[in-house]
């Protein structure tokens, strides 16, 4: 097994997702295709917090901490009815975000020695990917084939704790929102 794979996640990596297995249908061929998270083993989802904490520091304790912050918050339901852009990325944008983003601001709250994406980017934008790293008519074309199948409607009620293996992504726990 190799620290880092070729889709650029490292052995020992965590992650704090919302699976939105809702999406699954309609983005999943896409996101085989094109989004190098879906074949290390990442269903659809929404990022609360990435890069987490280093698995092996991951114990009762830190899972405790993550169920308390996780447990303050109500489920909700977002609707994801169009989609976004970064430079080479394709996204469902989700509305309301406000879930997502108070999620993730709690969990950074709590462990501010982990900003989201490594500190990287300014703003907290919520998004569930559906291409990454491809060119613009590449995303047009999904773009065009998603939109005919939205919105999807998610009801969010738990956060997934995931840790990457050398290999692939796998799910550790699991933390209902109230």
């Amino acid at each position: 097994m190799t620290d880092d794979d070729a889709r650029g996640f490292q052995a020992g990596q965590s992650a704090l997702t919302v699976r939105v297995p809702e999406a699954e249908p309609l983005v999943r061929a896409w996101r085989d295709r094109l989004d190098p998270s879906a074949a290390a083993g990442i269903p659809a989802h929404v990022t609360v917090l990435f890069p987490f904490i280093a698995a092996s520091r991951v114990d009762e304790g830190v899972c405790a901490a993550v169920h308390e912050v996780v447990g303050r918050h109500r489920s909700f339901e977002a609707r994801f009815d169009h989609c976004g852009r970064f430079p080479g990325v394709l996204y469902l944008a989700p509305e309301p975000d406000t879930g997502f983003r108070r999620l993730t601001e709690a969990i950074v709250e709590r462990w501010p020695e982990h900003p989201p994406f490594g500190g990287q980017f300014d703003d907290i934008v919520p998004h569930l990917t559906v291409a990454r790293g491809q060119d613009e008519a590449v995303l047009e074309e999904a773009e065009a084939g998603l939109l005919t199948g939205l919105p999807v409607v998610a009801r969010v009620s738990s956060v997934d704790l995931l840790v990457h293996d050398g290999a692939r992504w796998r799910g550790r726990a699991s933390f209902p929102l109230a």
